[in-house]
């Protein structure tokens, strides 16, 4: 029989060479399904790597899955690529490749496809990513957005459950009626950036879309790639930046997706104590194939490109950085140094951010959630570091977590939870998260992890953000904290939106909205989040009381704020150290009514030239209980010419 397959190629000899060092970024521009014309005639060029098979044919809807009539050509450079030209086939059109190795034939879907099914078949299609952006204006602006001199607070959320019709409950939104909710929802929050979870094909809903076998495809979950492009298009036009979750680290192990795809340890390595996660049942991609690294890197950059993402969110770096991992003694292979230190993983995730931070400069950002201390993260790579902007402050997470798990009592013996992360904050670009981790699997959701009755559960949690937004450092929230989502997350349903009906639910949203907008407008919050200049300890070790006081600078000499924390149920007079000549205004009290606080109202009463905390004045003060307030500096001719003669000499 004939076959149905011309010859045609994409791939330039230059291309074959960058692809088989590990060196080709934007292979999504040559592999997967392209609509091409030979010879005027109008079809799909496909093209797909399987240097191990025997033989690879096209099947789909077109050809009734047949394996013999669309058989693609090796090439003969022996890269591994198989190709071909197919006439008459179209965007819609359903396919997979059979893929032929030892006499067995797997039916694997393209990882470069732009678009999967949503079924059990889960074949892939042949689409496109053309859309008509008009987001140019964010784009030539958005590196003010993402500079770590800026307030960046994110809303990190799951699109499935968000939120959902309230008529049709098991029914997802799709991306275009997620853009309607969701832009009024972020301005009035005042969040700078949303993180999606994967957006990603995964084909197991209870992955949360961390198991992807559709590397290149935008979920059909909620439509189309155009639909994807549209929601984070009217998220820009809007003033607000997109974060993706990006999944290097591991790979399901489907029958249609990349494990043995063509039929040998192609993306993984064999040996299982590199190439299988024992806690995720997946598959380890090998970072040392110059091949996997080049399709690795193209997909960061496809997403970063064709869908304008703002920044990646590293899944799960600790995993990659470790062979040890999750792994018993014996059941990990040390590196040739005898460490447990994955070196390819490492320089991988170097070449990673060398490539997307050449190729977009500041103007884009990467975000590695590693909960380790492994150095010099956020370092430079010509520094010797691995080149992330930022990277998760987990640490923070846990201390701060626990300490407000504790009885107000017992505080005090476990002070140094909350202090312990200064001696720290600024060895790396940190971004404080409160994410999904953290509200499933029995861990309780944020409000129930508080201590106490109902008001002292609602007036814990507002203190800790308090405490969140004023401390150095980017933030993210998952959704649902910002008003004390009370059942843990449940990616099958919307969240608990009628909860806003109870005035605590509301004055807790009510306080992370003023907090977002207090965070963005004072820039002595942001300016200096990730420099020494920005932070100082007034009081750090009044155990008894659990008080904790430090100052927010910005880069003016007058631009200081105040933050003070009372984390006991019990309202007091307090004095505070201030430098002279300087004037103070209480301009936060997360105990206000609106918040579903008491109502203590916290002023200044008093003020005395006494030194105090080290300091040549003091004041007094009514600090409000379970509370975080917040003072400004109020703007003072005398201080500032003092100031400025002091530093002259």
């Amino acid at each position: 029989m004939m076959n149905s397959v011309k010859t045609y190629t994409l791939f330039t000899d230059h291309d074959v060479y960058l692809f088989k060092e590990g060196k080709h970024y934007k292979l999504y521009e040559k592999f997967g399904a392209h609509s091409v014309e030979k010879d005027g005639v109008k079809g799909v060029y496909f093209s797909v790597w399987a240097p191990n098979a025997k033989k690879v044919s096209v099947i789909g809807n077109f050809n009734n899955w047949n394996h013999n009539d669309h058989i693609l050509f090796p090439r003969w450079d022996g890269s591994g690529i198989w190709e071909g030209f197919i006439s008459g086939l179209t965007w819609g059109t359903l396919y997979k490749y059979a893929i032929e190795n030892l006499g067995k034939i797997l039916e694997k879907s393209d990882p470069y496809a732009l678009s999967w099914e949503q079924n059990l078949q889960a074949a892939s299609l042949v689409s496109t990513t053309w859309y008509e952006w008009d987001d140019a204006k964010w784009l030539e602006e958005r590196w003010k957005k993402n500079s770590l001199k800026a307030p960046i607070s994110v809303y990190e959320m799951h699109l499935a459950s968000w939120m959902r019709n309230s008529n049709q409950p098991d029914v997802f939104l799709n991306y275009r009626e997620i853009a309607s909710k969701l832009i009024p929802y972020i301005q009035y929050m005042g969040f700078t950036h949303v993180e999606f979870m994967p957006v990603m094909e995964y084909p197991y809903d209870p992955s949360w879309g961390y198991q992807i076998t559709g590397f290149f495809a935008a979920t059909s979950r909620f439509g189309s790639p155009q639909d994807l492009m549209y929601l984070i298009n009217e998220l820009h036009k809007n003033d607000i930046g997109v974060i993706l979750d990006w999944v290097s680290s591991h790979f399901p192990g489907d029958a249609n997706g990349l494990h043995r795809f063509d039929g040998s340890y192609l993306y993984e390595p064999e040996d299982p104590r590199r190439g299988f996660h024992p806690d995720w049942k997946s598959y380890i991609f090998n970072y040392g194939r110059n091949e996997v690294k080049s399709f690795l890197i193209s997909n960061a950059m496809f997403w970063l490109e064709r869908y304008h993402a703002d920044g990646l969110r590293v899944d799960a770096v600790t995993s990659m950085l470790h062979l040890d991992y999750s792994r018993n003694e014996g059941e990990w292979e040390p590196n040739i140094y005898g460490d447990n230190v994955n070196l390819e993983a490492k320089a991988f995730l170097q070449e990673f951010n060398t490539a997307v931070y050449k190729e977009f400069g500041d103007s884009i950002i990467t975000i590695a959630e590693e909960s380790s201390d492994f150095p010099l993260l956020t370092k430079p790579v010509h520094d010797g570091g691995v080149g992330f902007g930022m990277k998760w402050m987990m640490g923070w997470m846990h201390d701060t977590l626990d300490y407000f798990k504790l009885e107000p009592e017992n505080r005090r013996h476990h002070h140094h939870k909350i202090t312990f992360a200064s001696m720290y904050m600024y060895n790396e670009n940190y971004m404080m998260p409160l994410s999904h981790d953290e509200v499933v699997h029995g861990k309780a959701s944020l409000i129930y992890k508080m201590t106490g009755d109902e008001w002292q559960k609602f007036a814990n949690l507002r203190a800790l953000y308090v405490y969140m937004f004023t401390n150095p450092g980017a933030k993210l929230l998952f959704m649902g904290d910002e008003f004390g989502q009370t059942g843990e997350w449940n990616f099958r349903k919307s969240l608990d939106w009628q909860l806003l009906d109870f005035p605590v639910h509301k004055g807790l949203q009510n306080l992370v909205k003023d907090l977002n907008h207090l965070y963005k407008n004072e820039s002595a919050f942001y300016e200096n989040q990730f420099t020494q200049n920005g932070f100082e300890w007034v009081e750090a070790n009044d155990e008894e009381n659990s008080v904790f006081i430090y100052l927010r600078k910005g880069k003016r000499r007058d631009d200081i704020s105040m933050i003070i924390l009372n984390l006991t149920p019990n309202t007091f007079d307090y004095k505070v150290g201030v430098n002279a000549g300087t004037h103070w205004d209480v301009v936060f009290n997360s105990d206000d009514k609106q918040y579903g606080g008491s109502g203590v109202e916290t002023t200044i009463f008093k003020e005395e030239n006494e030194e105090w905390m080290n300091r040549p004045k003091s004041i007094f003060l009514k600090l409000p209980p379970l509370a975080g307030i917040v003072l400004k500096m109020k703007k003072d001719k005398k201080y500032k010419l003092s100031r400025i003669k002091q530093h002259k000499k």
